[in-house]
């Protein structure tokens, strides 16, 4: 008897908690027609073009209506040696990749959000080069996979927030 009434008790206090799920409404909602509402601006190099792909798929950019938003985003990819051989070799290499980026209101042209994300990735070093660049084309599209949900995540809570309620 006492844990029935523990559970009630439990469940009453979860759903006063004032928690609402993000993607409330599905591809319907506020949130995911906000997301799609956001035109991804080029940006520059390889690693730009991957994470610019990247949020294009994440977001689902529409196409059928105008944009209200434009994201700009700008990348610092940086490789890193570090574990010096006595013959100055490096034998492992950090790859940080950074994005700041910026959520443009395309009506008043202001900046709405301005933030960063950023991941990092160890890369060995071994004997075959061939294997060494596959390692750091690997870890630069992985990071360039978490860099974009990072940002995508960062905009669904501003369009949760920014809602009209």
């Amino acid at each position: 008897m006492s844990r029935a009434i523990a559970s009630l008790l439990l469940a009453l206090a979860l759903s006063s908690c004032g928690l609402r799920p993000l993607y409330g409404g599905g591809a319907s909602g506020t949130v995911a027609a906000t997301l799609q509402s956001v035109q991804v601006a080029p940006i520059g190099g390889q690693v730009g073009w991957l994470v610019h792909n990247k949020l294009v798929d994440r977001l689902g950019e529409s196409g059928s209506a105008g944009p209200t938003y434009r994201l700009d985003v700008t990348l610092d990819d940086n490789i890193t040696g570090f574990g010096i051989r006595g013959d100055r070799a490096a034998t492992r290499e950090r790859r940080t990749l950074r994005a700041r980026y910026q959520l443009v209101n395309l009506a008043s042209g202001t900046v709405v959000l301005d933030a960063t994300a950023g991941s990092d990735a160890g890369i060995d070093i071994v004997s075959s080069e061939y294997a060494t660049v596959a390692a750091e084309q690997t870890a630069v599209e992985r990071l360039s996979d978490i860099v974009a949900d990072q940002i995508v995540a960062r905009l669904a809570v501003y369009a949760a927030r920014t809602r009209t309620r």
